[in-house]
């Protein structure tokens, strides 16, 4: 029996996480946590993100995983002894919990991380921060053939599998109570970066609402105004909107603003928008028609080069028309909608385990594990060790001693 401990360390890779917890063989044991970090989720976000799902620990027929410490970690972890640590987290926390949070655990269990959606192109940052993990997890034929390419070039590491993007086949068996009426946007942290491109993609929002009366818009919300997601998010179009609203540039009600899961929203959709999101990969999965925006370019800062050649990319002129597209046949067949057969990740994962039992495992080795990157790792540590509230006070009185500085 295979036992696997999954870390978490925000919503997007919990929501992976447990996807992937999902779709292990039903006799392995799987247990969730997620760490404590400035970027934890919220009980709502972490609710959100697991539903659906039901492996144990965690989703329907489990408990919600519990927020804990670095120190709880490894004493969770002595406790289960498990044979795989799943390390769902951001590239930074992946290489402190690796190298120092989980190091030395007997047996030494195999190191496992990936990342949880779009991963075109491929970066160096990505499998440097996993470099000591024995499998990188990846989700298309692209990308790993990008990653085998990188690590082959930085070396560390183990080898590269493929997955199928576990949520999205969430919510295929569910049926839509009333008519699919909702055009939703799905939001996307990093992009577009400025204030002004946000506020354009609200007012097509609104102009498609006052065009289409029978259309219920929904800005649908990886985290609200008052909560952390992977990657902060400078401009929150709730709070843009409500700017917005009150300088009578739009009508409050126009636009409706919800969080919960995608893959719930997702069985009312009409429609389906974004200028980058994983969640595009959801709606296409769901035959959601959909709209990809390249009105600020298609490109690796956008996050959205992958979408070339779909079919789908579009306008903010397309989103107020309503005029939402499928993608091609052979662009998903390229890209995440491969032939289950290809899937490989549970295989190596095994072999791995056997050789690890039969004592022939020989673990990777990490490429930051040299005195340049000391201080980097022990900046990460800290994000682990010290409480959020605490860190982000010692932060902003760093952020103000700077400004004090200058004026000298």
């Amino acid at each position: 029996m295979t036992r696997v401990l999954a870390v978490a360390d925000s919503d997007s890779y919990l929501k992976w996480a447990a996807g992937l917890l999902n779709n292990l063989p039903a006799s392995w044991t799987t247990e969730m946590t997620v760490v404590r970090t400035p970027i934890a989720p919220s009980d709502s976000q972490i609710a959100a993100a697991v539903s659906g799902t039901t492996s144990a620990g965690v989703g329907e027929k489990g408990t919600q995983p519990s927020v804990v410490s670095s120190r709880q970690l490894r004493k969770a972890a002595e406790r289960f002894r498990p044979d795989v640590v799943l390390l769902a987290c951001t590239g930074p926390v992946v290489d402190v919990l690796a190298a120092e949070v989980l190091s030395g655990l007997r047996p030494r269990p195999v190191f496992v991380s990936g990342l949880p959606g779009i991963s075109v192109p491929a970066t160096e940052k990505a499998w440097l921060f996993r470099s000591a993990c024995d499998l990188f997890i990846v989700h298309s034929g692209r990308e790993v053939a990008e990653f085998s390419a990188i690590g082959r070039q930085l070396g560390g590491g183990g080898s590269v599998a493929l997955a199928r993007l576990p949520y999205l086949d969430l919510g295929k068996a569910d049926a839509p109570n009333g008519d699919r009426d909702r055009v939703i946007f799905a939001t996307q942290a990093k992009v577009p970066y400025e204030r002004e491109e946000r506020e354009q993609i609200l007012l097509s929002l609104a102009a498609l609402a006052a065009g289409r009366s029978d259309l219920d818009v929904v800005v649908k919300l990886r985290a609200r105004d008052s909560e952390r997601q992977t990657h902060n998010e400078r401009h929150h179009y709730e709070r843009l909107w409500n700017e917005m609203a009150a300088e009578g540039r739009v009508r409050q009600d126009a636009v409706r603003f919800a969080a919960g899961p995608m893959h719930e929203h997702l069985t009312h959709a009409a429609g389906f928008v974004t200028v980058s999101s994983t969640a595009a990969l959801e709606a296409i999965a769901q035959r959601v028609p959909l709209l990809v925006l390249s009105d600020f370019g298609v490109s690796a800062e956008m996050i959205n080069l992958v979408f070339e050649g779909s079919g789908c990319l579009g306008t903010m002129d397309d989103l107020a028309k309503g005029d939402f597209r499928m993608p091609t046949d052979a662009w998903c067949q390229a890209n995440y909608f491969h032939d289950a057969a290809a899937n490989d990740w549970i295989d190596k994962i095994s072999a791995l385990v056997s050789e690890s039992h039969a004592g022939t495992f020989v673990p990777a080795t990490s490429v930051l594990d040299g005195p340049e990157h000391t201080s980097a790792r022990r900046r990460a540590r800290l994000r682990l060790d010290v409480p959020p509230t605490v860190l982000r006070y010692g932060y902003r009185a760093k952020r103000q001693m700077r400004r004090y500085l200058k004026v000298f």
